[in-house]
């Protein structure tokens, strides 16, 4: 991803550049679209991540029809620097290969240290999670079926990954179990057991 962007600020940026919006506003298309599952964006961190965008000149206060009752609030909308930067960073995002780090490889790093029966009640939590995951994720899409193309990608691009993960993880399931069946002195790989 382009360095003049963080993640969080082009996720804001890009919803900003597809309509002008409030900072409630963007926090219930977050919910609702799903992209908490891939952003770290709270709805606390909104406002300053709207004001660091402002001072960066990306986005500025637009003029917006005020509500009949109630607060009036500060929608914003991109600047044409910040149309051009957001073009720029989220080419590069979708363009570049970068990898990811998730705190399971550590886990799996560290496996031996876990007593098996302990392991395979972790691995099954994990996949009780997958499965609510997937449920969920997959309810919201459906709730949806009018969003634009790329709202869906981002759906199926995430429901992809977690049925590969879960795929992943069934398998590795089974040989463990596999592993399990054998002598207890000596595994499939010639070497005792801790």
């Amino acid at each position: 991803m382009a360095a003049d962007l963080t993640p969080a600020e082009l996720t804001l940026l890009g919803l900003l550049v597809e309509k002008p919006r409030h900072g409630y506003e963007l926090d219930e298309i977050i919910s609702t679209r799903g992209m908490r599952e891939w952003t770290e964006i709270g709805f606390s961190s909104i406002y300053y991540l709207l004001a660091r965008l402002r001072d960066r000149g990306l986005i500025s206060e637009v003029d917006a029809p005020r509500a009949a009752r109630g607060k009036a609030r500060r929608v914003y909308g991109p600047t044409a620097e910040g149309r051009r930067a957001c073009a720029r960073s989220a080419e590069a995002a979708v363009a570049e290969l970068r990898p990811v780090f998730p705190p399971v490889l550590i886990g799996l790093a560290n496996q031996p240290v876990i007593p098996p029966e302990r392991l395979r009640a972790a691995l099954d939590r994990r996949a009780a999670a997958l499965t609510e995951r997937i449920a969920a994720i997959g309810a919201a899409r459906d709730a949806q079926p009018d969003v634009p193309g790329f709202v869906r990608a981002i759906f199926d691009y995430t429901l992809g990954q977690l049925a590969a993960e879960q795929h992943w993880l069934d398998a590795y399931r089974a040989e463990l179990a596999e592993l399990g069946n054998q002598s207890p002195t000596r595994k499939a790989d010639g070497h005792d057991p801790l």
